[in-house]
């Protein structure tokens, strides 16, 4: 058996309709091995893995993938799911719409076992808290009778994680199962999917759109590309000698950690072989920091406290979980602050609280040396114009009922700017144009876009009024390595044209030492760290600070 593949696909091309988005491709995957799958959101990654399972009812197949010598599209309904969970397991990239909210986590897990095993009650009880205690959660029993809303994000994996290990299958196919991760809890899966492959000796298909993710874990890597396999090979040769150029484009998206460029690198920028973009010197930033902090500053963050308060009981004491305690720092006009930390660290809070849609529990903020606490409407809505924010998902940011271009225009109708509905149109088309879309787009539904598209659509919505002051909380997060340096590019270029300033807010450090000039590091909602980016990176003074550098996926 050992030296027969475990799974065998032969030319498989996937099409819907008469669009192909998979075009013959060949791979297998050995017993005991773990294969990476690596490309950008369309490239057919996601889609070649569903067609394992035979997850997919709509699609026109050709080719084959063998299983044991059985054909996997050939099976009937009833075929494949005595494969399903107990063969062939998966775990999926968003934990919270996979889990089923109604039920708590420990029944969901039961409900595997009990449809692939004949254990009795007491003994399936029994499996889950053993599968808990080997994905490594907390309390395997607490958690057992928790809802899934009820558990952090790294936690809901974890349970995913059990789930999809439960009935011990041979292979277990892993769909981006770290993307909106901290890049700790990130380590941790990576770490927790290694051992458990090691002990059981199941093979593994993990997929992501990062390569420097995939080198950490994989044994061999597929580099896929608009529905084609571009390379595949060892995944030390293909992360340190790639051949192909879309791979070279996919490592070098990448923020560097030890240089920095003035634009990133993207996939069409190293495709059409243009020059590297310039380095930017360690003169050229002291210069630049100089001009920046010499004026002064215009917003001021002083010993801001928030907590929630929490019952357990209905006679029980409120618990107190302190979400900011005694913060303080300020940012300058044309600076990008930097502020990283796990989630629940209190970033979120914190960017809320600047933007005034949460009230301190104690502390100061100033913008332009006034404070900004206990404003009057009126200057509580010129305040709004002037401070905005980039939100983490635009799609839930976006009217779904009203066009892109009419959600581009309200804000500017409120304030009552550009006169009227005519100049505000050809305003908005500007804007467009400007974050990289057309005329074109200002009649479409935000889900006729992309991720990287809407991303752009809440850009333009936020700068149509203006603003001194962008919030960017985990604004990038979600998008593919590549449109994530587009992005990135696209929010520089825009700070240069207009002159602002921004707060940028994520758990990777990799991108917030990019794009930062100062770098706050927030930790359980205390100031771990305060400094110059580069210098916090190179030289960390804290231990947790320490922790988050070392989490960041480098590469063999």
């Amino acid at each position: 058996m050992k030296n027969k593949n475990l799974l065998e696909i032969s030319n498989l091309s996937i099409a819907f309709n008469s669009d192909k988005v998979v075009k013959d491709i060949s791979f297998t995957i050995l017993p005991n091995e773990v294969l990476g799958i690596v490309g950008e959101s369309g490239s057919g990654k996601s889609v070649t893995s569903l067609s394992i399972m035979k997850l997919i009812d709509n699609a026109n197949y050709e080719g084959s993938i063998l299983y044991h010598g059985i054909n996997l599209l050939d099976q009937t309904t009833h075929q494949i799911r005595a494969i399903r969970g107990n063969e062939i397991s998966m775990i999926f990239q968003e934990p919270m719409s996979s889990l089923n909210p109604t039920i708590k986590c420990g029944i969901q897990v039961k409900e595997i076992l009990e449809q692939h095993t004949s254990l009795s009650n007491k003994e399936t009880n029994a499996e889950v808290i053993s599968l808990f205690e080997k994905v490594k959660l907390p309390e395997p029993e607490t958690i057992y009778n928790k809802y899934p809303h009820e558990i952090s994000g790294g936690q809901k994996q974890r349970v995913m994680i059990a789930m999809a290990i439960a009935c011990k299958p041979r292979i277990l196919i892993a769909d981006e199962p770290t993307t909106a991760l901290d890049v700790t809890v990130q380590k941790e899966i990576v770490a927790l999917l290694k051992s458990i492959q090691q002990e059981t000796e199941m093979s593994i298909i993990f997929i992501s759109h990062d390569l420097s993710l995939i080198s950490e874990i994989a044994d061999r890597t597929i580099v896929m590309y608009k529905g084609e396999i571009v390379e595949q090979n060892r995944t030390d040769k293909i992360f340190n000698h790639p051949k192909h150029d879309y791979t070279k484009a996919l490592i070098q998206s990448r923020p560097p950690l030890d240089y920095r460029l003035k634009r990133l690198p993207t996939i069409d920028h190293i495709l059409e072989k243009k020059a590297p973009s310039e380095e930017i010197t360690k003169e050229q930033r002291e210069k630049a920091h100089h001009e920046i902090y010499s004026k002064a500053p215009l917003l001021e963050v002083l010993n801001v406290k928030k907590s929630f308060f929490s019952s357990t009981g209905l006679l029980s004491p409120k618990k107190e979980l302190k979400a900011l305690n005694d913060v303080s720092f300020k940012v300058y006009e044309g600076e990008t602050l930097g502020l990283v930390g796990e989630s629940g660290c209190g970033k979120s809070t914190l960017g809320n609280s600047i933007l005034q849609l949460q009230e301190l529990s104690d502390g100061e903020i100033k913008y332009r040396g006034k404070s900004i606490l206990n404003l009057n409407r009126d200057d509580l809505r010129k305040l709004r114009k002037e401070i905005q924010i980039i939100f983490q998902d635009p799609y839930s940011s976006l009217n779904p009922r009203i066009s892109v271009g009419r959600s581009i225009m309200e804000p500017m109708k409120v304030y009552q700017l550009h006169g009227d509905d005519k100049t505000r149109k050809q305003k908005t088309i500007e804007l467009l144009e400007r974050v990289g879309l057309s005329e074109e787009h200002f009649y479409r539904y935000p889900h006729e876009f992309s991720g990287g598209q809407r991303q752009r659509i809440g850009i333009a919505r936020t700068i149509a009024l203006e603003p001194k002051l962008i919030v960017c909380d985990e604004s990038v997060s979600a998008l593919d390595i590549s449109v994530q340096a587009k992005v990135l590019n696209l929010l520089n270029e825009l700070k240069e044209v207009f002159k602002f300033t921004y707060i940028f807010i994520s758990h990777d450090l990799a991108v917030v030492k990019y794009m930062s000039d100062q770098l706050l590091v927030l930790n359980k909602g205390k100031k771990e760290e305060l400094g110059d980016a580069d210098e916090v990176y190179s030289n960390p003074q804290s231990e947790y600070t320490k922790k988050l550098i070392d989490a960041i996926p480098k590469g063999k």
